[in-house]
């Protein structure tokens, strides 16, 4: 084989791939790098280095190996480093091409014969790793400039091919900028292209999908116990989150950083005492779940130049992973992909009620994590891309009148959750009237148990005949009932039975940040009130359909007291005049009677 001098000195050219494909020059011979599936390597960049030129007998019998001149230094440095122990120093000037290639040999845990052997892989905590990332950063270190491969497209299969290249021992390193992406980068990767090698991209990175419960029933909800992206709460209760990544390949790394980084609306108060993470994966025996020690995690409440509302982190999840879910091979490689689900709770507080309905409250998470397995975990890490759910709540309003369109002023009211009205629904005095106080933040269970809040108040119509309440869910039931009408007016003896249903998107585990805000979430708001009255003798019975407001949640009520009428009277009007007149010759006659007596006593 014929090599120019000019060739062997070639550095620094930048190529790209075009439908998957680098050509790199007019050799034979082609290296095929697989991406991980799932994770495109579009986007990525590759140094390739060209260490040693291959000879195949012609038989293929055997192969010989020779220096490229440009990376000799190199090899000569790092083997005479690896060479000099035991009190023996060996200098780089001393060592020579053969004692190069015969070191790295003896790094080889499971050698061949031949150029066209199948060669077994080594571990990726194996010597030969180690003498590879010295051996890259020693290039580094004499500034060595590589050939560089942009991916701008891949194969149909995720891989591309680095074609045109000469017979050749080669490392490949991935120099991806990763910082703030989510990707990782490889471990180097070293094949002889004699005239193809397969490699498959170490490179691996989690992903993760955030949650919300939603408490009430839809059909559009797949989760049977209602985890998706969006939701509807009462102001004052618990909102529960979720969310679930899963551990990537991280063979090679001497220990991973984990850590969620999350923002939440200001109407979202977060619980940092409900943190909780689960790690499940199988053991080789079976399935398994651990279920992380307080210890073994932190929750940052405060985070420091960050826009972030919390983190949570995990310092080094891998010791965890090997400990718990231990199925290490004899390369010292475990088998990884477990999934981590971390629980939550934050509570819907009371600046919701200055934006009800859209466009919603978002909560949004992103996972940072170790993505240089060659940085033994320190500094270097990616992040995922933000993933949000978003949850909704409503008000009603309410307008008090008699059944003249005259406003009432002084109508007592209360909410329950149940028919019976013996679950009351607390609220308290808001800035624009009446907020509601959910009973989970009254030490309750949404609707049931707790203790009646101090600041707790019965709702009263004001002198325009209105209120609002804040804060209601959808799909729920109310019973607003009238416990005090104004005065010279009668209650209503039964509650009124307020329905409020909200309608969202059919795909509810697709929600797209900043959708709260149009019709592609929260679609519509529909209410309904069955009222029953009793006047004059006659009950009766009536179902409306409240008129109501999408964009600002509201509903509107108008609850009617009838006037009443005077009680019924007998006689005529002669009569009413004869009495009038009796009474008055009897005040006349006592009148008289009283002055002749004095006159006889005198």
């Amino acid at each position: 084989m014929t090599v120019y001098a000019e060739e062997n000195t070639r550095t620094n050219q930048e190529y790209v791939t075009r439908g998957g494909i680098a050509t790199m020059g007019t050799g034979s011979a082609s290296i095929t790098i697989e991406g991980q599936a799932g994770q495109t390597l579009v986007g990525k960049r590759f140094n390739v280095y060209k260490l040693f030129y291959a000879e195949n007998a012609r038989d293929g019998e055997s192969i010989n190996y020779t220096f490229n001149p440009l990376y000799e230094q190199a090899l000569k440095n790092v083997t005479a480093r690896a060479l000099s122990k035991d009190g023996k120093q060996v200098d780089a000037a001393d060592v020579t091409e053969y004692m190069v290639i015969d070191y790295i040999q003896t790094l080889n845990t499971n050698p061949v014969e031949g150029s066209q052997a199948e060669q077994e892989l080594e571990g990726r905590y194996s010597l030969f790793r180690y003498f590879v990332e010295d051996l890259r950063d020693e290039i580094e270190a004499l500034k060595l400039q590589p050939d560089v491969v942009t991916v701008n497209s891949v194969l149909s299969d995720n891989s591309i091919r680095l074609s045109g290249l000469d017979y050749g021992y080669y490392i490949i390193d991935e120099v991806s900028n990763v910082q703030g992406t989510h990707s990782a980068s490889s471990l180097c990767m070293v094949d002889t292209a004699n005239p193809t090698a397969n490699i498959g991209i170490k490179s691996d990175y989690p992903s993760v999908t955030k949650k919300i419960q939603e408490d009430d029933p839809d059909s559009a909800i797949t989760d049977k116990e209602g985890w998706n992206d969006i939701a509807d709460y009462e102001i004052g209760q618990t909102v529960p989150y979720r969310y679930e990544s899963n551990i990537p390949d991280m063979n090679g790394y001497d220990t991973y950083y984990y850590a969620w980084h999350d923002q939440m609306d200001e109407a979202l108060t977060f619980q940092p005492q409900t943190v909780s993470i689960v790690i499940k994966g199988s053991t080789g025996s079976g399935s398994k779940e651990y279920t992380l020690q307080k210890s073994e995690f932190n929750v940052i409440t405060d985070p420091d130049d960050s826009e972030d509302t919390f983190q949570v982190e995990i310092k080094d999840i891998k010791i965890i992973v090997d400990r718990e879910f231990n199925q290490m091979d004899e390369k010292g490689e475990n088998l990884y992909g477990q999934t981590v689900v971390l629980r939550y709770d934050a509570v819907l507080n009371d600046l919701a009620a200055k934006d009800t309905g859209r466009p919603g409250f978002e909560n949004d998470v992103r996972l940072e994590f170790s993505n240089d397995a060659d940085s033994d975990g320190e500094g270097s890490t990616g992040l995922t891309p933000w993933d949000t759910v978003v949850c909704f709540t409503y008000q009603l309003d309410v307008q008090k009148i008699n059944n003249h369109d005259k406003t009432l002023a002084d109508a007592k009211f209360r909410l329950y959750s149940d028919e019976d009205c013996s679950q009351e629904i607390y609220v308290k005095e808001g800035e624009n009237g009446y907020i509601v106080i959910n009973r989970d933040s009254a030490g309750g269970d949404d609707h049931e148990g707790g203790t009646r809040p101090a600041e707790a108040v019965e709702m009263t119509s004001s002198e325009d005949g209105t209120f609002i309440i804040y804060g209601l869910d959808g799909n729920t039931t109310y019973y607003l009932k009238e416990t005090d009408a104004p005065d010279g007016y009668r209650s209503l003896l039964d509650p009124i039975i307020l329905k409020v249903n909200a309608t969202y998107t059919a795909d509810r585990d697709q929600y797209i940040k900043g959708d709260g805000a149009t019709n592609k979430t929260l679609q519509k708001l529909e209410a309904t009130a069955h009222i029953q009255s009793f006047y004059d003798g006659i009950s009766k019975q009536e179902d409306q359909s409240l008129t109501t407001d999408v964009e600002n949640g509201s509903i509107n009520l108008t609850v009617i007291n009838e006037v009443g009428k005077k009680l019924p009277v007998t006689g005529t009007a002669a009569v009413v005049i004869l009495i009038l007149a009796g009474s008055c010759l009897m005040g006349s006659a006592v009148v008289l009677y009283r002055k002749r007596g004095k006159k006889e006593k005198k």
